[in-house]
């Protein structure tokens, strides 16, 4: 027989997999899908943490240890790429400190 405390786990579990596939797939931006995806990787080693407490075994620590560092390693990705998209374009002539449009001398 399954003690309750399993079945309510494995729910909560299930849930909050759910809604973090739900954000992945409705975004709207970017970031909003790494969070998701972040939150979703976290899920699993947490059921896989789980499911060791629950069998008493160690089998599965080199899962979680890659899973890990491939959450880790993918949001250092995505956030090199994001922050390669926000930075301004430069423009082909810099501005100096003449007599132009910056410039306001009487």
């Amino acid at each position: 027989m399954i003690p309750i405390l399993y079945v309510v786990a494995g729910a909560i579990f299930a849930i909050s997999a759910a809604t973090a596939v739900v954000r992945i797939v409705r975004g709207p931006t970017i970031l909003d899908r790494m969070l998701a995806s972040d939150v979703l990787l976290t899920i699993v080693l947490l059921v896989l943490g789980a499911e060791m407490v629950i069998n008493g075994h160690t089998r599965t620590i080199p899962v979680m240890i890659v899973l890990a560092a491939g959450a880790a390693l993918s949001t250092v990705a995505v956030a090199r790429y994001v922050s390669q998209q926000d930075r301004p374009v430069q423009d082909a002539a810099p501005l100096s400190g003449g007599a132009g449009e910056g410039s306001r001398d009487g």
